[in-house]
């Protein structure tokens, strides 16, 4: 890699390393460190091809993605779920509420399969149609559409208590639940 290529990838790894390493990090279930594990392989791919590679984050996106998937379908050894310290200085109310949801997400996340997380990562944090979806898994969209299902329901029966959580972590009202009126000729 020459001296311009060198500088580039430092300044994209600089700029972008933070929100590629969320990302990572949900993919592997909320472990920290088998996140950073994930981004540096393909940060170490994408160095290799800088020199060919057109849009450099999607790239990197992809590589994780794919690496992910790799590691699911090999079905290697039983993970230990890392759990979080408590912060050391108090917090606020709010703040305080936040962290412990974000806690219950990562938990109930971290209990799904490895592919149950890859789809709802892939469709809710990064934002990507059923059809993107599909496509980097390698797979169909009724596939996609039928993982996001059974993924979110197994969600709901893991952690119950975000079932009562509106989109901003706000009180929700209970929902009305309306039997339907039998038409009769």
């Amino acid at each position: 890699m020459d001296v311009e290529a060198q500088e580039s990838f430092r300044e994209f790894v600089a700029n972008r390393s933070s929100a590629l390493l969320k990302t990572a990090v949900l993919l592997s279930g909320g472990d920290r460190h088998a996140g950073e594990d994930l981004l540096q392989n393909a940060l170490i791919k994408a160095a290799g091809r800088w020199h060919r590679i057109d849009e450099p984050e999607a790239y990197v996106r992809q590589v994780l993605y794919r690496q992910q998937i790799s590691r699911w379908r090999l079905k290697w050894r039983a993970r230990e779920l890392s759990v979080a310290e408590p912060p050391d200085v108090g917090a606020d109310g709010e703040a305080a509420a936040t962290a412990e949801l974000r806690l219950l997400m990562r938990g109930a996340l971290a209990r799904l399969t490895a592919r149950q997380r890859t789809v709802l990562v892939l469709r809710y944090f990064e934002d990507l149609p059923e059809a993107e979806v599909a496509r980097i898994l390698g797979c169909s969209v009724g596939t996609v559409r039928s993982t996001t299902h059974r993924s979110l329901a197994r969600l709901r029966a893991l952690a119950p208590e975000l079932r009562a959580l509106g989109p901003a972590g706000t009180e929700q009202q209970p929902s009305r639940d309306y039997s339907p009126v039998e038409v009769r000729p």
